[in-house]
């Protein structure tokens, strides 16, 4: 049964992270750092050049991060922190579905980040071998 866990933990590692890469990539390419800050501002986010930079960097290299199963818990709160922030000031009164600019897409993420958190990335991961390597010390 413990391979069939790791196995899941692997997989939705992977997706998850394919995420947050696709998206933090999307804030420094495709809209740039300046258009996601003057995005950012026209929601009210506070700081909005600074946030908007905190936000793709914590996508890009936290998507990297679960993906390698690195600092899971703490990676895992941060998104789910920063999903948070999103609801907040982008999706809150807005319903569930993305369409309509509801909070599914943020929701599903948070809940993703933390499920892993709480669950720790499992075998197949950086933190695994880290935490072998303590071990044998």
């Amino acid at each position: 049964m413990t391979t069939f866990r790791d196995i899941y933990l692997l997989v939705a590692r992977i997706l998850l992270g394919v995420v947050l890469i696709a998206h933090g990539w999307q804030k420094f390419n495709e809209w740039t750092l300046p258009g996601t800050a003057e995005a950012f501002a026209g929601m009210g986010v506070p700081l909005p050049e600074v946030t908007s930079a905190i936000a793709a960097i914590v996508e890009l290299v936290g998507g990297l991060l679960i993906i390698a199963g690195a600092f899971t818990p703490i990676v895992g709160v941060i998104v789910a922190l920063q999903m948070l922030g999103a609801y907040f000031f982008a999706h809150m009164g807005n319903g569930v579905f993305v369409d309509n600019g509801g909070f599914e897409l943020v929701g599903v993420i948070a809940a993703a980040s933390l499920a892993l958190a709480g669950a720790g990335a499992g075998r197949f991961s950086a933190d695994q071998l880290i935490d072998a390597r303590r071990a044998t010390r």
